[in-house]
């Protein structure tokens, strides 16, 4: 299985990214290797449609559960439709979101925020 963590820099003990599309990292854990793999945001850059952009590289990446703060509604579209399981935690590390992923401790994600609710700072 694996696991992708938006992340606010590129280390375990970073923080959870509350914005999906605008996030850092995508902090990628393989539960089989048990390791980390930490990959730039490429959505981080678009004028718009990050949150697109961002879910488009997990799809391609072949992840099977997300964990972030927030997504807007075209990200959790496209997620849901490629049967990627999305989970929200705030405040905790790269490596308490997979603890308390493991654990059964986080709640799935079955609604979106608004477009464009990351941008700006907002969050």
């Amino acid at each position: 299985m694996k696991i992708c963590i938006t992340s606010t820099q590129d280390n375990k003990d970073s923080l959870v990214d509350l914005r999906f599309g605008r996030c850092q990292y995508f902090a990628i854990y393989d539960d089989e290797a048990k390791e980390f793999d930490f990959i730039p945001n490429p959505g981080i850059k678009s004028m718009q449609g990050a949150g697109i952009t961002a879910a488009q590289e997990i799809i391609n990446m072949k992840i099977d559960v997300v964990i972030t703060g927030k997504l807007g509604p075209n990200a959790m579209k496209l997620l849901k439709g490629s049967d990627i399981k999305i989970y929200s935690l705030e405040k905790a590390t790269i490596q308490e979101a997979v603890k308390s992923f493991k654990e059964n401790n986080l709640t799935e994600v079955t609604s979106s925020v608004p477009a464009h609710f990351g941008m700006g700072g907002r969050s």
